[in-house]
């Protein structure tokens, strides 16, 4: 029970964070979104490698580094990892913050989808309801966008595949994390040292700049941290519960902060997705009111 507290607990503060960086993003505005993802990757390794390094997984870090499996899986979470924080800051940064909310709001019903197809998870007709109120959601979006909602849907898919694989991967949230961008360092160095005429310009070209660059480390570790520790503690249908407070947040940004349009197409599909979120939380609030309550031991 601690347990499964601690995990909801560490899920709430990944997915409050999520919600509100795309503020932290917009402000990094001065540097090409490849080059945004690639500064991330290699500040977060600066933070996580000397946390690992004295941390109890430790032994766990360093004897993933000699196991095969270890580096197939990581690499594999590392890839949707990276293409996930790609598209997110691009379409961030292009005035797409309501499509990205969009995508994190529907990532939940895949989380659920997934969770049935590799772990055997169960759903009742309720909660089959909330996943294809969600999916109409998805089709009224096709003509509020003009197109195909691409970012939409490669936003949820590249995300639920990453917890997916986080959920199987050997290693830990922390060593787990640290490998993950360990792998991912060396192409985030290359491009940087490819594509930046100079070091200033690696890092915006003013010390303020430069500082924003260097927190992005911890902007995007912080989050992953809390998420790694999360997917490995508890069910990935409570984890889609919980992740509704991330997108929530960015949609607000982008409707009310960043004045993105909110035509009445895009609120019927927004109003679908959100009818989706009511009818499966009141699903999860009357099993919770089902199940027997348990007495407490005597002393």
């Amino acid at each position: 029970m601690d347990r499964t507290r601690s995990g909801v607990f560490a899920a709430l503060i990944a997915f409050f964070l999520w919600g509100v960086l795309p503020v932290f993003w917009k402000h990094l505005a001065f540097l090409p979104p490849v080059s945004i993802v690639a500064q991330r990757t290699l500040w977060s390794l600066v933070l996580l490698f000397p946390l690992v390094a004295f941390s109890k997984q430790r032994g766990e870090f360093f004897n993933g580094l000699r196991q095969p499996r270890a580096y197939g899986w990581h690499a594999l979470s590392g890839l949707m990892l990276s293409s996930n924080w790609l598209l997110y800051v691009w379409a961030t940064l292009h005035n797409h913050v309501i499509e990205v909310a969009l995508g994190y709001y529907l990532n939940p019903f895949l989380n659920m989808l997934f969770g049935t197809l590799w772990f055997g998870e169960r759903h009742n007709r309720w909660q089959l309801s909330a996943i294809g109120l969600a999916l109409v959601g998805l089709c009224f979006q096709i003509p509020a966008v003009n197109g195909f909602p691409w970012i939409t849907l490669v936003i949820a898919l590249t995300f639920a595949l990453y917890a997916v694989v986080r959920k199987v991967a050997p290693l830990g949230s922390l060593s787990g994390l640290t490998l993950e961008t360990l792998l991912l360092a060396p192409v985030a160095l290359g491009w940087l040292l490819w594509h930046s005429p100079s070091l200033p310009e690696a890092f915006g070209g003013t010390w303020p700049n430069a500082w924003l660059v260097i927190s992005s480390g911890a902007a995007t570790a912080t989050p992953l941290f809390f998420f790694g520790y999360a997917t490995r503690t508890i069910r990935l249908t409570t984890l889609g519960v919980l992740q509704f407070l991330a997108p929530t947040l960015q949609f607000l940004i982008g409707w009310q902060v960043y004045h993105e349009p909110m035509s009445p197409l895009r609120l019927t599909s927004f109003s679908f997705v959100w009818l989706a979120i009511a009818v499966y939380a009141l699903d999860a609030w009357r099993g919770a009111m089902a199940r027997p309550v348990q007495a407490a031991p005597e002393p």
